[in-house]
């Protein structure tokens, strides 16, 4: 298993030497308190039914069927894993896999135009344009790469910007943890894709024990400030926690050392950090129930079933978009004058 919780066939394994030593973290601000809130929960909802069934209960006469973000939107107060069924496919509107092709062809004429809206917006008005950012996390098998081939390859790659964070460099490690965030995150226009993040210092270097655990504890605030500022200056996050369950990792590993071109992805190494499960998912505990904001909620993405994941996080995609009120630029020019020129040409 990558270090934290990655996939590793999406990209390098982190180095054990995550951050050790690594400890210029930021101070924490007052300021963002209020920003970084945590959500309220649906008020109406039940706690256990809406994590492990995704609230697919029937919706009362009348009232708003839920969004996907909704659904799987993390409520406020303490997380338990437990709770959340990680075979599940809640708010997928077909009758299952055999759907799953369908439903996804009908989100991508929106989704596909909503991206070209948002990038073209990046070039006409870079100054004035919204940013994406899309933070990937989960325990090894749990699909980044997968969501990258075919949830993230339904747009156009050109508008995309994906970074990988593998361990850190020695400049990196000159500096505060989130320094080489900065410098990932996506520009004007873009939608940017982390596999793995920030919560890798949180989570690995927790869980390894490679800093000291009075500086990982302070890593919490100083990412929901982080997050608070990138949401302030228009970036849009988008947290998802793909939640594989033990069983059906240990059946996606066997499956990589069941055929020679699949052994590239698995690494004894994977094994090793299968035996600290329990203590990584206290690590993602935290993390979902501490780094939980109003501005940058976590959703947890039943991922078992990896054609649900694949279009949970597209549909998660599409829904953003579409709330960002997206228009196509205005003309700088005299659209009624070119033509006549062209037509002269």
């Amino acid at each position: 298993m990558v270090r934290g919780g990655t996939d590793k066939n999406a990209k390098p394994r982190r180095a054990k030497g995550l951050n050790a030593g690594h400890t210029g973290d930021m101070s924490s601000s007052k300021k963002h308190a209020a920003a970084t809130k945590s959500p309220k929960r649906h008020k109406n909802a039940s706690p256990s039914k809406t994590r492990a069934h995704g609230g697919q209960a029937a919706v009362e006469k009348g009232k708003r069927r839920p969004s996907l973000g909704e659904l799987l939107r993390v409520p406020e107060g303490p997380v338990s894993l437990a709770d959340y069924k990680p075979s599940a496919t809640p708010g997928f509107p077909g009758r299952g896999k055999r759907d799953v092709a369908a439903v996804t062809q009908a989100l991508l004429p929106e989704l596909s135009e909503l991206q070209e809206r948002l990038y073209a917006n990046g070039r006409s008005d870079p100054e004035h344009a919204s940013r994406v950012l899309i933070v990937l996390q989960g325990m090894d098998t749990s699909g980044k790469g997968g969501v990258l081939r075919h949830a993230i390859g339904l747009v156009d790659p050109q508008g995309v910007q994906v970074k990988a964070f593998k361990a850190p460099t020695e400049e990196e490690l000159q500096h505060d943890f989130l320094w080489r965030v900065r410098n990932a995150l996506p520009g004007p226009g873009m939608i940017g894709i982390f596999d793995r993040s920030q919560y890798e210092d949180v989570l690995v270097a927790r869980v390894d024990g490679l800093v000291p655990a009075d500086v990982w504890a302070a890593r919490y605030e100083q990412i929901n400030v982080f997050e608070a500022e990138l949401v302030a200056s228009g970036m849009t996050i988008i947290k998802c926690m793909l939640h594989v369950s033990r069983d059906e990792q240990r059946q996606r590993l066997a499956a990589r050392l069941s055929h020679p071109a699949k052994y590239w992805k698995y690494s004894p190494s994977d094994v090793d950090t299968r035996r600290k499960w329990d203590a990584y998912q206290e690590a993602y505990e935290d993390a979902l129930t501490r780094c939980n904001t109003a501005v940058a909620p976590w959703h947890v993405v039943p991922s078992d079933r990896k054609w649900y994941r694949n279009w949970a996080v597209a549909e998660l995609l599409r829904d953003k978009l579409a709330g960002l009120d997206l228009r196509w630029p205005t003309a700088t020019f005299d659209v009624a004058a070119e033509k006549k020129r062209l037509a002269t040409s």
